[in-house]
């Protein structure tokens, strides 16, 4: 489950943005509370919603922005409206919300059930509605509601990482990336953040003990090559950027990369694409995490990052080679953090490591659309693009072979 704020706003824009949804009928308005007098009106307007919400914070000419507008957003359809309407509303009460007059509007326009929040800041008496570290206890409030004890389940999501096959710490550190963990290392251990607070740690002699344990399943990657040329033959290779969307069209730089054969990929074998490399440049290399084996690959085991988002139509001939006997069962991927959001007009924002984007996928995600999270890390040791190995040891006066 997702729970986002967004940017702050001066005017109750949100009221807008929600009633051009309804009325375009990809959205429903679900719940209005707290309005007064205005609720035994009939045929209200969008409008009579904003000037109440105006009115009430011009109570206090201190607050610039005095909009509240949110959104919780399950998986998929995990999740009906009336349930995500039930679970706004238990939030705005733990977030000091709950007598404060608010709109509640569930879209279904996207490949995520989700409702839209919006409120104003400032109560009855003029007085600011708590916001200190709101953020955090956005994640906070949502995760009692949910029953959701943060520290068991990062043990749980340490377990499941550990149970994967990874040849370096960087892959281990993908693995808890994809569950929207970010690790940084003090010392001899790695520590876990989520939800804006540290939430457990690993020591490295764990993960270097199981990193120890890894061999290479030749039969398997022989396996996944003859998949993945079976799937390029339909399905576009070529990595493409993928940018959080901005409103009224604007212009956002590439958070990630992505292509049809990745998404295909995922969706039908349980294998993870992830492309790594610097926002609007080409992609330098790529991992690939195996789901249903369990185990994580540096893509020039595979093949290297040129073949791999080259054009099946445009590689070089070659004799017709026996396929391996292949299994295509449908598998549970392990989630990253993302949503995708509304590719027209709904605003993108940034929150660490997490983006919201409304549109098919979820990444707490693996999306429909094919994403792949966003992932910061230094993977030295996984780089496959033999002109950037040459060059750099070139610099050291090393032999340009790779001996890694």
């Amino acid at each position: 489950m997702i729970v986002k704020i967004l940017r702050p706003s001066a005017t109750f824009e949100g009221v807008s943005y929600n009633s051009n949804k309804i009325e375009k009928d990809k959205g429903e308005l679900m719940k209005v509370e707290n309005f007064g007098a205005l609720q035994a009106l009939e045929h209200l307007k969008p409008q009579d919603y904003i000037n109440y919400l105006e009115a009430r914070s011009k109570t206090s000419a201190r607050i610039k922005y005095p909009q509240l507008h949110a959104i919780i957003s399950c998986k998929g359809r995990s999740h009906t409206k009336e349930q995500l309407t039930e679970l706004a509303t238990e939030w705005l009460k733990g977030m000091g919300y709950g007598e404060q007059p608010y709109l509640l509007v569930f879209h279904k326009d996207t490949g995520n059930n989700h409702v839209h929040i919006v409120s104003t800041r400032i109560d009855e008496n003029g007085k600011k509605i708590n916001d200190s570290y709101e953020k955090i206890r956005a994640y906070q409030v949502l995760n009692q509601i949910m029953s959701l004890n943060e520290k068991e389940q990062v043990v749980i999501d340490l377990d499941k990482a550990l149970s994967y096959h990874f040849s370096t710490r960087a892959q281990f550190m993908m693995l808890l990336e994809c569950q929207g963990y970010a690790l940084k290392l003090n010392g001899d251990r790695y520590q876990l953040f989520k939800f804006g607070k540290q939430q457990g740690e690993i020591e490295t002699a764990k993960v270097d003990a199981r990193i120890s344990l890894y061999q290479k399943n030749i039969n398997r990657l022989a396996q996944l090559r003859a998949i993945t040329e079976r799937y390029r033959l339909n399905n576009d290779p070529a990595a493409i950027p993928v940018s959080a969307p901005q409103p009224k069209g604007k212009a956002s730089k590439p958070t990630g990369y992505t292509s049809e054969l990745a998404d295909v990929l995922a969706k039908l074998i349980g294998v993870q694409v992830l492309f790594h490399g610097q926002p609007g440049k080409p992609p330098y290399g790529y991992t690939l995490i195996d789901h249903t084996k369990k185990t994580v690959y540096k893509g020039k085991e595979l093949m290297p990052i040129a073949e791999f988002i080259r054009p099946a139509e445009n590689r070089p001939t070659e004799p017709e080679r026996p396929v391996p006997e292949i299994t295509e069962p449908r598998v549970t991927i392990m989630p990253t953090v993302q949503i995708e959001a509304d590719q027209q007009d709904d605003p993108g924002f940034p929150v660490g490591r997490e983006h919201w984007t409304e549109a098919s996928g979820y990444a707490e995600e693996t999306t429909s659309a094919g994403w792949v999270p966003e992932i910061n890390l230094d993977i030295a040791d996984d780089i496959d693009d033999e002109a950037i190995l040459g060059r750099n040891r070139q610099r050291k006066r090393k032999a340009r072979t790779n001996t890694r």
